[in-house]
This record gives structure tokens, C-alpha cells and sequence, in this order.
């Protein structure tokens, strides 16, 4: 599982499935990225976000990327792109009191996103245990299989917290995840286990209002 690199906006603003561009460090995090990743896959899933797909595409050029709706961001409603310090207080509170359960207006809960990400995931593990992929298979894979998804943050806390049985609502604190992160998954006999092969801090990202 890869995180998407740095995306262009500016610090405060709210975004979700808002289709934002990258930076122009996008080659030099991309880079580091694919050190980490193997050259022959047998399926490639992204968001269809510009910050996912630009990424899956620069990855693996000449591969057939398979764009998943349920893949993106949490819908951030009517407040994308807003700044957060500027969302009214009377909206505000009750998602930060319970970003679980409370919709954002006209978006998406916390576990909204998890639960349409959680059944994307079971699918492509099916598929990957049963080698039953869409796409072609490379002539020169190896023996075993090996899917890559490129999404967001929300999106890969969700899958590591289903496979690990971690309470959504600890995601934020037990799993910290940078832009360009890589997250290798393994089937074990008593089930999937991940390892995080890299993980490099940039700034601080803003995802509340400064005074939360």
C-alpha cells in the first residue's frame, strides 16, 4: 500500500476528494517510493484522485491501472476546500466530538469510509489469493502475486485497522502515516500482517481546526 505524495494546497484548507494537483516534489518522492516496491506486479489499484493516479501511473507505466472509487478520501462535503478555522463552530463540533458516526454535511463518516474501503479490500485479497485478476499476468512474475494500491491516508488507516483489529476510532494515534509511506502486507498462516518499509516525515499536516 503506497500513500499519496505531497499534495498542492495550502496548510488549513480542508480537503478530502477534492482533485488536487501535486508538488513539484513529486519526482523526488516518487523515487524514494519505488525503492521500496517491486518492479513486477500482477494488479495495480488506485484511487482515481489525481494524487493517486498521477502516482500509480508514474510508477508502473505501461501497466493497466485499475481505478477504484472506493479507494478515495473521505467525501469532505460542503466542506471541501474550505479552511478549517472558518467551518462554523455549530457544524464543526459534532464531527470532532464523533468523527465516526457523524456525517460531514452533505459527505461522508468515518466509518463510512471504512466500511466501503473494508469490502474493496476483501475483494482485491480475494482476487489476490485466487489469482483470478482482470488484467494480465507478466510472462516474468514470480511466484507469488503481488498487488499494489495507491490511496490516502484515511483510506490505508482503515485497512490496517481491519486487518489488525484496531479500533477505528485509535487509527489517527496507532497508525502515523506520512505522504509517500509504503505498507507491505504478507499472508501469514494466522493471517495478514503488515510492515511499514518506509515511512518519512514532512511537515505537519493540518486535518482540524487550530484551535482543536
Amino acid at each position: 500500500m503506497v500513500r499519496h505524495t505531497t499534495p498542492a494546497v495550502e496548510k488549513g484548507i480542508c480537503y478530502g476528494q477534492a482533485n488536487l494537483d501535486v508538488t513539484e516534489s513529486f519526482h523526488s518522492e516518487a523515487a524514494i517510493i519505488r525503492q521500496h516496491l517491486p518492479e513486477i506486479v500482477t494488479a495495480v489499484y488506485s484511487s482515481p484522485l489525481l494524487r493517486c493516479k498521477l502516482l500509480a501511473e508514474h510508477l508502473y507505466s505501461g501497466q493497466s491501472i485499475q481505478l477504484k472509487d472506493e479507494l478515495m478520501e473521505i467525501n469532505c462535503g460542503n466542506w471541501e476546500l474550505k479552511v478549517w478555522d472558518e467551518i462554523p463552530k455549530h457544524e464543526i463540533d459534532p464531527w470532532m466530538n464523533d468523527l465516526l458516526n457523524v456525517r460531514i454535511p452533505a459527505g461522508e463518516s468515518y466509518t463510512d469510509v471504512y466500511e466501503r474501503v473494508k469490502e474493496c479490500f476483501n475483494e482485491i485479497v480475494e482476487l489476490h489469493q485466487s489469482g483470478n485478476y482482470s488484467g494480465q499476468v507478466p510472462a516474468d512474475s514470480t511466484e507469488f502475486s503481488r498487488t499494489v494500491i495507491v490511496a490516502h491516508g484515511g483510506v490505508i488507516r482503515s485497512i490496517l485497522s481491519h486487518i489488525t483489529n484496531t479500533p477505528l476510532v485509535d487509527s489517527f494515534k496507532v497508525f502515523t502515516l506520512h505522504y509517500g509511506c509504503v505498507i507491505k502486507i504478507v499472508q501469514k498462516n494466522n493471517g495478514l500482517q503488515h510492515e511499514v518499509l518506509s515511512n518519512i516525515a514532512h511537515e505537519k499536516e493540518t486535518h482540524k481546526p487550530t484551535n482543536i
